[in-house]
């Protein structure tokens, strides 16, 4: 009976929720130097994959007063996402870092209790991968997620951000490649152009533009670290995380915190992932690049809505 109750009240948002809703959803920024700033991310493993090494870059900066959370559940979308908590399903697993030190909360999780469990004051959701140069699967269900967010979220100011993702290699494997022709440069520019879209149809401006950073480094010499994913489409546990998570630090964390992504000394120390200097610096060149070229289309978009040239 309760699962039938949550079905119908899905599908009831569903009728009720147009794209207006979308638009005019309310949202917040970024915190300025809270006392603890609490970033959730909900998605699949490329949430994983872009948080995963969060921890090792804030312990390398020396801060101890942000909380981590993710909420994952694998290949999920966000119509997915609206259908497991309206059947009111455990099939996620809830990791939490409070000490710059991942680890598993619960491995069946509902997504409201990962939702729930803290006052997040920002929180990132992302599109599943194969779709997420398609625009036209992320509504009705963002508008959806965001409600969801609103309702189980103890912090009711909480910024909603979104993570876009990054193309496949051009020889992935992955069935959903197809819908851009097998062709890495047209499922990159399909991306891009769907957060571009996001931004101008809903309230979302807060963009961490791992997808920018991961084609950055793609671009990098030496060629061989071209080779950024481990699969065709996950994130290898050096480069490719490393790039990912120094994104989200640029993006998220530097901001809310006053520090920068610059010289981090974070190098994967002691795992078998470790880094080379040469190697870490140019992963941190490439979240750069990409965080400067998404602040500058936010800057021109903001300008064109008041009429006024771009600075």
């Amino acid at each position: 009976m309760k699962q039938l109750f949550r079905f119908l009240l899905l599908f009831g948002l569903c009728i009720l929720c147009s794209d207006a809703f979308a638009r005019q959803f309310p949202n917040y920024p970024i915190p300025q130097r809270p006392d603890t700033l609490r970033i959730l991310g909900i998605g699949n493993s490329f949430t994983e994959d872009g948080m995963e090494y969060l921890p090792d870059l804030l312990a390398a900066a020396g801060i101890e007063n942000v909380i981590l959370g993710r909420i994952t559940l694998g290949g999920c979308s966000l119509e997915r996402h609206c259908r497991e908590y309206a059947a009111d399903t455990d099939y996620y697993t809830y990791s939490k870092s409070t000490h710059n030190r991942w680890e598993t909360v619960l491995k069946k999780a509902r997504l409201r209790e990962g939702i729930a469990d803290e006052r997040w004051d920002i929180v990132i959701i992302q599109q599943v991968s194969g779709k997420a140069g398609m625009y036209l699967t992320y509504e009705p269900w963002l508008g959806h997620l965001v409600e969801i967010v609103r309702l189980h979220c103890p912090n009711a100011g909480a910024c909603i951000g979104w993570q876009q993702t990054w193309a496949y290699s051009p020889d992935s494997q992955h069935g959903d490649f197809i819908r851009y022709d097998r062709n890495q440069q047209l499922m990159y520019d399909g991306i891009v152009a769907a957060v571009k879209q996001l931004r101008d149809e809903t309230s979302i401006e807060v963009i961490v533009p791992t997808g920018t950073a991961i084609q950055n480094l793609r671009g990098t010499q030496p060629a061989d670290w071209a080779q950024v994913t481990r699969d065709g489409f996950h994130l290898n546990f050096r480069t490719g995380r490393y790039t990912a998570a120094c994104t989200w630090f640029q993006t998220l964390v530097a901001p809310a915190l006053g520090t920068t992504i610059v010289e981090n000394g974070c190098r994967l120390r002691g795992t078998s992932h470790e880094l080379t200097e040469e190697e870490a610096t140019v992963c941190r060149q490439a979240a750069q690049r990409a965080c400067i070229r998404n602040l500058a289309v936010w800057t021109e978009d903001k300008a064109h809505e008041i009429g006024a040239p771009a600075q």
